[in-house]
């Protein structure tokens, strides 16, 4: 299959009037090159100065079977961060509607298809797994560590500010996190709510300064992998951690949930994570 890849947002489909498909159509998907908002951040393509994926869970996959009966499951994507692209999320959820009246052998030719399809379009192997509705691995769970939101402080920097950011000499591990990450669309301004999760070991963060540094996301429009980007830079560059992980859990919208993760080499994220509000 031959793949249009775009690298802007000039002709994707998001904030544009679409009509849902109903009949199987991977030509839907719309790439976007990850190199150009990687080089706003100085990050040199050859030479990542992270690992990680970006985790995609789907909510709305539903398609025949060979008796004309629908068959629905819930999907998780994950897309290595060294793919040369992401996906624009309207397209994505354009192209998995075109599922919905597409008969298939079975859950495993669906999930071949997902997989085949993603993975010409992102330039790298991308899994696949299924789910049933009711199934016991999506239970919610919490994030590990501390909370930062109860701390008492006042904010009046709304874009991202990295001198925000301070810490001290003493060497501490700790996970924090906070539920206060909102960023926005892009192309539609629409807000993105999401929940942080830090994990490092280094220089002690300053608790205020931190909070205050993810609330800072509240105005910025960027995509979710880019925010995640840009705070494991900024947090690198600040402290110099020895490790580091930041992932970020966005509460789903359009039958979408985007969970981006970046760290230090060595560096993994809790497995199977899911929040109550996603």
């Amino acid at each position: 299959m031959t793949m249009n890849r775009p690298s802007s947002l000039s002709d994707a489909p998001l904030g544009r009037d679409s009509a849902y498909p109903e009949r199987y159509d991977p030509g839907l998907l719309y790439p976007i090159v990850r190199d150009d908002n990687r080089a706003l951040l100085g990050i040199d393509a050859t030479s990542l100065p992270f690992i990680g994926e970006d985790e995609w869970t789907a909510f709305e996959l539903s398609w025949l079977d060979r008796r004309g009966k629908p068959r629905v499951a819930i999907v998780r994507f994950t897309l290595p961060a060294t793919s040369s692209h992401l996906i624009e999320s309207k397209s994505w959820k354009l192209y998995l509607n075109s599922f919905n009246q597409t008969a298939f052998d079975d859950s495993r030719a669906v999930r071949d298809t997902l997989a085949r399809d993603l993975t010409t379009a992102v330039g790298a192997s991308v899994s696949v797994e299924l789910f049933r509705v009711d199934d016991e691995a999506l239970q919610t769970q919490r994030l590990p560590g501390d909370c930062l939101d109860d701390l008492d402080i006042t904010i009046d920097q709304y874009t991202p500010t990295p001198a925000l950011l301070a810490s001290s000499a003493e060497i501490v591990e700790e996970s924090l996190h906070s539920h206060l990450l909102k960023s926005n669309c892009p192309v539609t301004g629409q807000p993105d709510w999401g929940s942080l999760l830090i994990h490092y070991r280094g220089p002690r963060l300053d608790r205020e300064g931190l909070l205050k540094y993810v609330v800072s996301y509240r105005r910025h429009q960027d995509f979710h992998e880019n925010c995640v980007e840009r705070i494991f830079c900024d947090l690198m560059a600040h402290a110099q951690p020895e490790h580091l992980l930041v992932l970020a859990r966005y509460v789903r919208r359009g039958g979408l949930d985007i969970n981006p993760w970046r760290a230090t080499p060595g560096m993994q994220p809790p497995s199977a994570l899911r929040l109550a509000r996603q």
